[in-house]
């Protein structure tokens, strides 16, 4: 079941359509988690992989594009509606593959739906 909203950008984002986001440095509400690795699109819910580096050593995030408050094209970096914590504690990105299994992609949307509603501010 796709949850209305998770998997798309808000209007006030700053989100241009076909954008490409790969490279641009993300931060949570506390602090950076990594960069965009890759962005998709399978099964009408739009993602970004994001690359935590050293952060969570090893690790990706997947990220509904629901989360992005905001996109500065100058400064190349997206900001986005929870924490470090709350991306952490997101069900595990193993591998490649899981971006086409529309079941965990559902699971993740359902985690970021439930995060508590924040103030959001833009880059």
């Amino acid at each position: 079941m796709v949850i209305d909203g998770i998997w798309s950008y808000s209007p006030d984002s700053g989100y241009a359509e076909g954008q490409e986001l790969t490279g641009y440095t993300v931060a949570a509400t506390d602090g950076t988690i990594g960069h965009v690795d890759r962005q998709a699109d399978h099964f009408g819910m739009r993602h970004l992989v994001v690359d935590t580096g050293v952060w969570v050593f090893g690790r990706s995030a997947l990220v509904p594009v629901g989360v992005v408050t905001g996109v500065d094209t100058e400064g190349r970096k997206i900001s986005l509606s929870c924490t470090r914590g709350e991306v952490k504690a997101a069900p595990r990105f193993r591998t490649d593959s899981e971006t086409m299994d529309a079941a965990y992609l559902t699971s993740v949307g359902d985690y970021y739906h439930r995060l508590p509603p924040r103030e959001t501010t833009t880059t």
